[in-house]
């Protein structure tokens, strides 16, 4: 086990959190009104006294990049702890269908399904993540049968109260940021680097 440092952190932040400011604007330039509104409820507006043209375009926007942030920020997130789990326990991005991330540690095989936050399934979503698990562990379990395979949904922010499912394991925020590299304050040190330069991008 090898220790990351805030600088080597800050380095991946700087050279790589372009990428999100870019996927916004792009999401942007490419977004056709029409688009959006074919899959809005037209009735919602109207019991929520929506009349002015301008009052539906800015909250069908606003509801549109929040939308768009999460999905970018989360590939933005994923990318980072795929890159600190590699300089600490030299993990990899998987192939696998449905999982992120592998390495070992313990003489264990962790495979990592990556999410932004925990509130990000439902239950048809649940049973895809389960399924693509037991396929990665019968996939690596082919070449050495002996080899205990744990299966884990990361989450990059929040809280979960149990985090044992009796299939896999659940962790989120803190939890994660720790399981990933051995250190309980990790998910504190990726904070400030995060908005050393955000103003340029948003000029």
């Amino acid at each position: 086990m090898d220790v990351i440092r805030t600088q080597e952190i800050r380095q991946y932040v700087e050279h790589n959190i372009g990428s999100f400011h870019t996927g916004r604007l792009d999401s942007l330039r490419n977004l056709k009104l029409t688009n959006i509104l074919l899959r809005k409820n037209p009735y919602l507006f109207k019991a929520r006294n929506i009349l002015l043209a301008q009052d539906l375009v800015r909250i069908l926007l606003d509801a549109y990049l929040s939308s768009q942030e999460e999905t970018i920020f989360g590939n933005f997130l994923e990318g980072l702890a795929i890159f600190v789990n590699q300089k600490v326990y030299n993990g990899w991005k998987s192939s696998t269908q449905g999982i992120d991330l592998e390495f070992n540690k313990d003489n264990i095989c962790f495979i990592v399904a990556i999410k932004s936050g925990p509130n990000w399934r439902n239950s048809s979503q649940i049973r895809k993540m389960q399924d693509d698990f037991r396929r990665a562990k019968q996939t690596i379990r082919t070449s050495n049968s002996q080899l205990h395979v744990v299966a884990v949904n990361g989450c990059c922010y929040g809280r979960t109260v149990n985090p044992d499912k009796g299939d896999y394991f659940k962790y989120c925020g803190q939890k994660f940021w720790e399981f990933i590299s051995g250190n309980p304050d990790l998910y504190l040190k990726i904070i400030k680097p995060l908005g050393y330069s955000p103003r340029e991008h948003l000029s």
